[in-house]
């Protein structure tokens, strides 16, 4: 069954259209509910509860109370903490033993997107199977339950300072961050008062970007995806190291002291080079987009690598099936199981930390010989539900371009989970090599989608 509704992290649109309205959120927090209610046992008397948290966009406000009506409805009970990343809502939904954890949040979007993405009682994402079955239930009739059976909200206080001891769990007890000055980039994002504090309260010495949100800054010119603003704050204030974070902080991006950007892959590859250092790495797992770079220095260390579909609840679900803990995107999602059960931004930043004190130099040091190839992506507008494997002419200049660059790269297309784009990504070992044939490719599939 395709999906209607669900991409590959939740449901995501621009606020206003559909499917992110009131009505529809409220539909889809109802038939979440009810699919909860079928799946889960509770003891008699009781109801089960889910917890919601947010980023810090100015829609959140009313798409909270759309899910909690909706839950309510179905005789589900509902915890609200506010904003909160990603990966705390996954954190504290399994440590209060709750049945699902649910956030409004568009990640790395502008303020004018929003989202909501669910995390099962494990704090893990939702099986494809059970989105699917909350599909199903969106567009059918709301029965809401007896008036003595609506589910009933409450807030819980202390939910920020419950994920920042966590955070801060995850980082060896025989190490701490004293003599080290962090900028922070919180994006503007659900981390502003969370992601300062864990390093703060480790030993460094913080300085904050991005932690004044105001509804409608969230990224704008901060965070991962825009790090530019980290690294002028690094040089700046000649700081030892910057850790960006996007909008939900699930995902990292770093910056050294010299002003060089460090992506998912070699923020990934420097975890496991430290832990392989002491001992066995039983593998790693990347995705389609992960450089090939990263594939080869895996391997060196003598560590099997292998890839999974763009997306990390499909890194999560690689790595379960192989019994593997690391992995990760290129984009700054990384995962670190034996730490936590999803990707998040702080934890990893966390993890890269530790490898450095180990390591006792800087993030160049620690990397050696990994440099990674040149690698173009370009993102191609496309109508909403396109599919260039139905076009003939898209698959034949794919082919073409795969053959031109036999042996020294390769070319990735892909539609994005979350946006009507379809990605344009060429690697090799010529960056000029690269660019010309990612620009040829990306005019040309633009061209043939208009079509």
């Amino acid at each position: 069954m395709s999906r209607k509704y669900f991409g590959t992290d939740g449901v995501r649109g621009r606020v206003g259209q559909a499917p992110i309205t009131p009505d529809f959120v409220m539909r889809l927090g109802y038939s979440a509910g009810r699919v909860l209610v079928e799946r889960v046992s509770m003891p008699a008397g009781e109801r089960p509860t889910v917890l919601i948290g947010k980023d810090t966009r100015l829609s959140g406000y009313m798409l909270e109370s759309a899910l909690e009506a909706g839950f309510s409805a179905a005789g589900v009970d509902t915890c609200l903490v506010g904003p909160l990343p990603t990966p705390a809502v996954a954190y504290l939904t399994r440590a209060l033993r709750l049945q699902a954890g649910i956030v409004i949040s568009a990640s790395h979007n502008p303020y004018y997107d929003n989202g909501i993405k669910f995390f099962s009682a494990q704090g893990c994402k939702l099986p494809d199977q059970v989105e699917q079955s909350i599909e199903l239930g969106i567009d059918q009739p709301m029965q809401c339950v007896a008036s003595a059976d609506l589910g009933r909200a409450k807030r819980i206080e202390d939910a920020r300072g419950r994920y920042i001891e966590f955070c801060k769990s995850t980082f060896p007890n025989d190490l701490d961050l004293r003599g080290l000055k962090i900028v922070v980039d919180c994006a503007h994002g659900a981390a502003y008062q969370i992601a300062p504090a864990v390093f703060h309260e480790l030993g460094a010495d913080v300085v904050s970007i991005g932690a004044q949100p105001n509804g409608l800054n969230i990224n704008d010119g901060v965070g991962a995806t825009a790090p530019r603003a980290l690294r002028d704050a690094v040089l700046a204030n000649r700081a030892d190291l910057g850790i960006a974070l996007d909008g939900d902080a699930d995902r990292l991006l770093m910056v050294d002291a010299e002003g060089n950007f460090y992506d998912g892959d070699q923020l990934l590859f420097a975890i496991v080079k430290s832990r392989a250092e002491t001992s066995p790495v039983a593998g790693v797992v990347g995705t389609l987009m992960s450089n090939l770079a990263l594939e080869h220095a895996v391997e060196r260390l003598g560590v099997p690598f292998a890839r999974a579909a763009v997306g990390d609840r499909y890194v999560v679900e690689m790595l379960s099936e192989k019994g593997w803990v690391l992995g990760g995107e290129s984009s700054g999602h990384i995962l670190v199981l034996d730490r936590h059960t999803t990707g998040d931004g702080v934890v990893a930043a966390l993890q890269v930390l530790a490898a450095l004190r180990r390591a006792g130099g800087g993030l160049k040091a620690l990397l050696g010989d990994l440099v990674l190839y040149p690698q173009r992506l370009i993102n191609v507008p496309v109508a909403r539900g396109f599919s260039w494997k139905d076009s003939p002419a898209i698959t034949a200049a794919l082919r073409a371009t795969e053959q031109r660059l036999l042996g020294r790269g390769r070319v990735l297309l892909r539609a994005s989970g979350t946006e009507p784009l379809l990605r344009v990504m060429v690697e090799g070992e010529d960056a000029s090599e690269v660019t010309a044939e990612a620009e040829g490719l990306a005019e040309f599939v633009c061209a043939s989608a208009q079509q």
